[in-house]
């Protein structure tokens, strides 16, 4: 995802092609504020004591891509990508070996799982598994929760960013 792939939905779009337009949009939005660093940057932790890193919010939304689309609404058993039993919050805890180039491939492979799982499905379907919840999600839940999530963390992404090089905006 580039500047240039990153659009607003039209403003006169029918519901489920605004859900997925804003949710695109939001994914663009973090690929952006990760643009042009080095992995090095993108490791940083400049807001002590928080964990949070550009690489680690890369990471984290991959790993919701994963858990929302694949495991809640297909029902996929999957183990976490990052995380393990004694470390649930694996994504965020990086070492000089995690790279910028493995944590974008894994994301944009979730992203695209996540968008081939969503297309069999209206936007009023059940999700075949239930989450943390044990209940099941209609895929209009999901989508709307995970452009909260990113709106969110885009949020934590402009102050990341603009701790580490100074850029501001977008």
């Amino acid at each position: 995802m580039t500047p240039q792939e990153r659009s607003e939905p039209a403003l006169d779009a029918g519901e489920r092609q605004m859900l997925e337009g804003w949710l695109d949009y939001h994914r663009a939005t973090l690929a952006m504020k990760c643009e042009g660093l080095t992995d090095s940057q993108l490791r940083e932790r400049p807001v002590p004591p928080s964990e949070l890193s550009l690489l680690g919010l890369v990471r984290h939304l991959a790993e919701n891509e994963r858990g929302w689309f694949r495991e809640v609404l297909v029902g996929e058993d999957l183990p976490p990508v990052y995380g393990t039993e004694e470390d649930p919050d694996g994504e965020f805890h990086l070492t000089e070996a995690d790279t910028w180039d493995e944590a974008r491939s894994t994301w944009r492979t979730e992203i695209e799982a996540a968008r081939t799982n969503a297309a069999r499905f209206s936007l009023d379907d059940l999700s075949v598994g239930m989450g943390r919840r044990g209940a099941p999600f209609s895929l209009r839940w999901i989508y709307t929760h995970m452009i909260e999530e990113y709106a969110r963390h885009n949020g934590h992404a402009d102050l990341l960013r603009e701790r580490i090089d100074g850029t501001t905006g977008a």
